[in-house]
């Protein structure tokens, strides 16, 4: 199958499904899952979809919500999580993002935990509230219905008046080329904000989300210590990312 009848087969597919997912289309299709990220970046240049972490959406729909995220990769998301559990702190402060990986690892602090915890996202303050070692900081803002999360001036405000020891950071993209993005500039603005306010920077982030590229950067990848991903993510991208100073864990 030529290029354009297989983009043409993958908007087919989009349309009829309302998303596409870059491995399941790789595995349909037989070609590599870079292929697929070629098609879907020449499909989103056309206007006729677009992307978002893991794959893409007709042209035209909104960003996937909050319960569609947590749907997604779940396995993957759930061994970053524990995976992550090892780069809590002893004692000290943290900041947990926005997104359903971080959640992921807010409801896995282990009960002995003893940490002050600041967020801006409704889900993780949910998941630690009732936390007998925590001492949850709710940032607020103006909440934004597809993350629950909190944004605009006041989070801004919030976050630049702190300093904690590690920040765990979500993305909806990755690569050295493009950094860190995600669809929302108002998100991105605050997790530019997060990552200047933590001393360490632990960004978790599935292998589909690699290669993405979205609306809004807020920073580059360069700016993060530690990327804990899955086993999708391949060696020599593992490699390269690690050669510009990013350590690299894959779950």
């Amino acid at each position: 199958m030529y290029a354009p009848e297989r983009q043409q087969e993958i908007l087919r597919l989009a349309r009829d499904g309302g998303r596409v997912d870059v491995l399941s289309l790789a595995e349909e299709f037989q070609v590599t899952a870079e292929t697929i990220r070629r098609d879907l970046k020449a499909l989103d240049r056309a206007g006729l979809v677009r992307r978002v972490h893991g794959g893409a959406i007709p042209a035209g729909r909104l960003e996937p919500d909050l319960s569609e995220r947590e749907s997604t990769a779940a396995d993957e998301k759930d061994r970053i999580a524990r995976a992550a559990l090892a780069e809590l702190p002893a004692d000290g402060s943290v900041i947990l993002d926005a997104g359903s990986t971080v959640s992921r690892l807010a409801a896995a602090f282990p009960l002995e935990c003893a940490l002050t915890v600041v967020t801006h996202a409704l889900p993780v303050a949910a998941r630690l509230a009732d936390h007998p070692g925590i001492d949850l900081h709710l940032v607020g803002g103006r909440v934004r219905h597809r993350t629950r999360a909190a944004v605009d001036a006041w989070a801004l405000r919030a976050y630049g008046e702190i300093r904690a020891d590690v920040v765990f950071l979500g993305a909806n993209g990755f690569s050295a080329e493009h950094g860190l993005t995600t669809p929302d500039l108002a998100e991105a603005a605050v997790k530019r904000a997060i990552v200047s306010a933590a001393r360490r920077v632990v960004l978790l982030a599935d292998s589909a989300k690699h290669g993405e590229e979205h609306f809004a950067r807020f920073g580059d990848l360069a700016e993060v210590d530690l990327l804990i991903t899955d086993s999708g993510l391949a060696p020599k991208d593992a490699a390269a990312i690690e050669s510009a100073g990013t350590e690299v864990v894959r779950a």
